[in-house]
């Protein structure tokens, strides 16, 4: 009896044997893969089948049209970014502080909203070609706009400018009285309504959205505090970046950019 157990315990360490051997161990290049795999980008939203894109309310950029589609000249030209990688667009509208937050938490994929690319922004994430040329601009009730045509006269006026962006800088940098509100429509909002003097945005939007025939009729823009560029940022180190190079290189080259500028009115904007 006891040569038989004998004999099956040697047996089952043999094949304990040829089972370690039939295992390769796993190489470095194996782990480095794997880890390739993990650190990319591309393969994340990939994988999601979708590319969710940070917004705020911001014509004519990205704005909801009557059935509260997100339409706009960012919003056409992340869907077809999005068509490009394979994957749909999907937009998320937060809170244009936490842009950093929101990327780096994956909460979202990119922002994309008519983003300056301030020093602060390039510091934080990892940012694309420019794609337009901007200005942050005043903006004031159009019968008192004759008395504020510099920025120093401007500096007795109470802002309304929207929280962590470029007009914030703009007022802080000429020493403006500010407050802090959601987004650059609420800005344009507080001017209409008296709750502040004036606003700071986007020469863009305020091309779109003050003055006759657009929904502030009574308001206008004045002075040009800046110049600025736009561009879409991805997280720190994103392989997405040099993907939406390409792609930015092929719709100037085909002209699709230039067919999306014009419908939305920002042509003349474009970075050739």
């Amino acid at each position: 009896m006891k040569k038989i157990v004998s004999l099956l315990l040697a047996l089952l360490m043999v094949g304990a044997v040829f089972a370690g051997c039939s295992s390769a161990p796993a190489t470095d290049g194996d782990a480095t893969e794997t880890q390739a795999a993990a650190d990319s980008d591309l393969a994340y939203v990939k994988a999601n089948g979708k590319l969710v894109i940070g917004i705020t309310d911001f014509e004519p950029m990205d704005y909801k049209d009557a059935n509260g589609e997100w339409i706009g000249f960012d919003a056409d030209m992340a869907k077809a970014f999005a068509q490009e990688l394979g994957v749909t667009a999907e937009f998320v509208e937060i809170d244009w502080d936490n842009k950093v937050l929101e990327l780096d938490g994956k909460t979202v994929d990119c922002i994309w909203n008519g983003m300056t690319l301030t020093e602060e922004v390039k510091a934080a994430m990892s940012t694309s070609e420019p794609y337009c040329n901007n200005a942050q601009v005043v903006i004031v009730k159009a019968d008192v706009a004759d008395k504020y045509a510099d920025a120093e006269a401007c500096k007795e006026l109470n802002f309304a400018v929207e929280s962590g962006s470029a007009g914030q800088q703009q007022a802080e940098a000429y020493e403006f009285k500010f407050t802090e509100v959601k987004d650059q429509a609420t800005a344009l909002m507080e001017v209409a309504s008296g709750t502040c003097d004036a606003a700071i945005i986007d020469s863009l939007m305020a091309a779109a959205m003050v003055g006759e025939g657009t929904s502030y009729q009574d308001l206008t823009y004045t002075v040009s505090l800046n110049s600025e560029e736009y561009g879409v940022g991805f997280r720190t180190g994103s392989d997405i970046t040099a993907e939406f190079n390409a792609f930015l290189s092929k719709v100037k080259a085909d002209g699709s950019i230039d067919t999306i500028a014009e419908k939305y009115g920002v042509q003349a904007a474009l970075i050739k």
